[in-house]
């Protein structure tokens, strides 16, 4: 199958928790990284609180701008996870049991432990395809473009896996980082000129404090390596010519 190079995602992470700040989002890095591995760059991240009316109008704008879209968070037991039937709406769809969720929910736990709550897992949009958990036993799901993951980061890392046969990308989308002992106001000018005579590559300035020390790490992000070498060897050049250290991190 050919592959698409302009691939696109976002990704929208749901729950009062991440708003809050009770709890640290993660699940951006982890799928966004992996999503560049397969050449599917992503545009945009939103976090949005647990409210059906805001899910299923965020839902409906991204699936249309965007290649993919994948959520996190809020298919859960809990009352509060309502995804999965913000989801059937935002389709159109009805939200009812889906019968292979049900029997792998059904297999995995005992049947004292297969409460009312855990049942609230296998409820889904009709039509809706199952991403296998091999972490827990309870399934995500996907509709069309629109891929539904939990928020616990340990096992949507273990759910990723089995989505890259539905995933349709381009060349994986390669990175460089060149860490200097400088401050960005010094090579501002300089790495504009390198931007702009590398109009296609992606390069990103990212000044950081650590150990007591001032430095800025200097990122370049493309899907042909030699453009990334192009705009190394540019971007060190002058690097040597202002006498600016090169250090690791």
């Amino acid at each position: 199958m050919l592959k698409n190079k302009k691939k696109n995602a976002s990704i929208l992470i749901i729950g009062n928790e991440i708003l809050s700040g009770r709890t640290q989002d993660t699940n951006t890095s982890t799928i966004a990284k992996w999503l560049n591995s397969i050449g599917v760059k992503v545009d945009e991240v939103r976090v949005i609180p647990d409210i059906e009316n805001t899910i299923i109008e965020t839902v409906n704008h991204l699936r249309k701008v965007n290649d993919y879209l994948f959520t996190t968070g809020g298919i859960g037991p809990t009352h509060d996870d309502i995804t999965a039937e913000s989801i059937s709406k935002a389709f159109n769809l009805p939200y009812e049991v889906h019968k292979e969720a049900f029997q792998i929910l059904e297999a995995y736990y005992k049947k004292d432990e297969f409460n009312e709550g855990r049942q609230k897992m296998i409820w889904m949009p009709r039509y809706a395809n199952l991403i296998l958990n091999p972490t827990s036993g309870a399934p995500g799901f996907n509709i069309e473009n629109v891929f539904c993951l939990p928020g616990v980061p340990s096992i949507l890392k273990s759910m990723l896996g089995g989505l890259k046969n539905k995933i349709i990308g381009g060349d994986p989308i390669l990175s460089h980082t060149i860490t200097l002992k400088t401050v960005e106001s010094e090579i501002a000018k300089s790495l504009t000129n390198v931007q702009d005579d590398n109009m296609d590559v992606e390069i990103g300035s990212y000044p950081f404090f650590q150990a007591g020390k001032l430095g800025v790490s200097i990122v370049i992000r493309s899907e042909d390596q030699l453009k990334i070498d192009k705009c190394s060897s540019e971007i060190l050049e002058f690097i040597k010519q202002k006498k600016i250290e090169v250090v690791d991190r």
